[in-house]
């Protein structure tokens, strides 16, 4: 019966069965576990305050926000020479975020996060008038609001305060929007051409002394190339004045919103002035109701979506990175798919069938095995180095010495991703084309059709699905490479985003962020690791969501 059962084949189904279960158990147990992880981060969490007592130091008044708690071995605590009862074998403490890295001197030993044993904590309690401030600079602020200042005067005190509070924290960060929506557009865009301007001269000082290096610099083209200079200096000119003009509005809303100001008190009851210019949220979270609480976490995760990473992109939000990473996905996928196809077609359909044709499709397949920082030295060494000084030597002389191509960047970073891509949309097109039947190549060519025909009217829209797919799989592999882009284009803060506004509108010579490479740099290159975690998580579930949306719109592109 046993040995009938195996002959059925039975078991095998039911062993693919169950390492199809596995696996779908593992993808779903790793996306829940960085939802969860990275979702969290956004709920507004309760201040607590309490008591910490260490054998022979004076008790600390800690208030802060829980990260989570743990319970080790003592042998674990000990090692980080705190003393624990002998007889004692396990430990729980806790990880607090205490913020105020700013006054940080005034409780020597404490830090933004910290971890406490809970032996030695006293009751925890919270606060009602407990205030979280989010700030541009030096992190959270944990502490009790004493009054609302402007020009350095209270306007109002005690529980008239949150309300002053509120109101002036939100036209503080409308003037900061307003700022920053000057200085990246408005100024940034002046800024693109002032520097446009400044190359076109410079080329017409490399005209004027390569007519004179060669005895052409007669009369008319002098006149010519020095009104050329006069009417660029005129637009420089323009630039200028517009410039200053905008200026004075961006100081003119800079001294508005520095004009208010918080007095409050921390946890070692130290007074501190803190200015509203530098507050991006304040909040009251032990009295915020279940309907406020959700409201604050879909701000907090639209400032995370749509927003600009600060305080060494361990706050803030990961807009650059998303453009970056859409951009060269979409740029590799235009470069490699014609490529692939073309190459597939013709080692499939026009290539003679033999020795070499089959060394190319070991190549081609070993190619996929390389490991991808080999890609990126041979995309930093050909394409940067090599065609990207070539190309400033040849178009771009007035930039010299400051590289224009001739430095890592966008187009870069995306050819480099294409080649290493290229086998997958090869292979993936070549079965395509193989499961073709022979018969409909040849009832084509007996209806008169030639070769090429047969070919682009009837073999590649029935292959279309294979070739998609092998898009597919060449963005999944693309949007999460990170080493072959940290030569040929990936930075940790790109000071512009490339695509922007001004012409071209998409900047090929521009690096740019990466949500990959931001993730490794939050996660391993940060500061504050304990603050950068849950960053982490969050980035990675935008990253994975955002290959599942590409591949979805090729799926959808495929299917029709």
């Amino acid at each position: 019966m046993l040995k009938n059962w195996f002959k059925s084949g039975t078991p095998w189904i039911w062993l693919n069965a169950g390492a199809i279960a596995i696996c779908m158990i593992m993808v779903t147990g790793l996306l829940g576990l960085i939802a969860v992880r990275g979702l969290s981060h956004f709920w507004p969490a309760a201040v607590l305050e309490t008591t910490y007592s260490a054998p022979g130091q004076e008790p600390i008044r800690l208030l802060g926000s829980l990260s989570r708690s743990e319970t080790v071995t003592a042998e674990r605590v000990r090692g980080a020479d705190i003393e624990v009862p002998e007889d004692q074998l396990t430990v729980q403490r806790h990880l607090m975020k205490l913020g105020n890295k700013d006054s940080a001197t005034s409780n020597p030993g404490l830090t933004d996060f910290g971890w406490f044993i809970a032996d030695r904590m006293s009751e925890w309690t919270y606060p009602e008038d407990a205030l979280v401030l989010e700030r541009m600079t030096w992190g959270n602020f944990y502490g009790y609001l004493r009054a609302v200042l402007e020009d350095g005067e209270p306007v109002a005190e005690g529980e008239a305060a949150w309300p002053e509070l509120f109101s002036r924290v939100e036209r503080a960060v409308a003037l900061r929007d307003q700022i920053m929506r000057i200085e990246r557009n408005d100024i940034g865009s002046i800024s693109f051409r002032q520097e446009r301007i400044r190359l076109a001269q410079r080329g017409i000082e490399l005209r004027r002394e390569a007519l004179e290096s060669r005895g052409q610099d007669t009369p008319e083209l002098l006149a010519a190339l020095d009104a050329e200079n006069e009417a660029l200096q005129r637009q420089h000119e323009e630039l200028r004045s517009e410039f200053d003009e905008i200026n004075e509005v961006r100081l003119q809303l800079r001294a508005e919103m520095d004009r208010d100001a918080i007095r409050a008190e921390n946890a070692s009851g130290r007074i501190v002035i803190i200015p509203m210019a530098d507050v991006v949220r304040a909040t009251r979270p032990n009295t915020m109701s279940f309907g406020n609480k959700i409201s604050e976490y879909f701000s907090r995760m639209h400032e995370f979506i749509f927003g600009y990473p600060r305080e060494a992109n361990t706050e803030g939000g990961i807009l650059p990175p998303i453009v970056g990473t859409v951009t060269m996905v979409i740029i590799m996928s235009i470069i490699v798919t014609p490529i692939g196809i073309l190459a597939a077609i013709y080692l499939r359909e026009y290539a003679k069938q033999g020795p070499l044709v089959r060394l190319i499709r070991i190549c081609v397949n070993n190619l996929a095995g390389v490991p991808s920082i080999v890609f990126g030295v041979f995309g930093l060494g050909f394409f940067v180095y090599f065609l990207g000084g070539n190309i400033d030597a040849l178009f771009y002389p007035e930039s010299l010495p400051s590289p224009t191509f001739g430095r890592p960047g966008m187009f870069w970073a995306s050819l480099t991703l294409a080649l290493l891509t290229l086998p997958v949309v090869i292979v993936a097109t070549e079965e395509g084309l193989t499961r073709i039947p022979k018969s409909v190549r040849e009832g084509s060519l007996a209806l008169g059709a030639t070769k090429a025909e047969t070919i682009w009217r009837t073999i590649v829209p029935m292959a279309a699905p294979a070739m998609m797919t092998g898009l597919i799989l060449a963005v999944a592999r693309a949007a999460g490479e990170v080493a072959p882009l940290m030569l040929v284009g990936v930075v940790k803060l790109a000071p512009s985003l490339p695509v922007d506004s001004n012409p071209p509108f998409l900047h090929l010579d521009r690096s740019f962020m990466h949500l990959g490479f931001h993730i490794f740099d939050v996660g391993f290159q940060s500061p504050n690791v304990e603050a950068g975690r849950p960053l982490v998580y969050a980035t990675a579930l935008v990253l994975v969501f955002i290959i599942i949306v590409l591949n979805l719109a090729a799926v959808a592109i495929r299917n029709r």
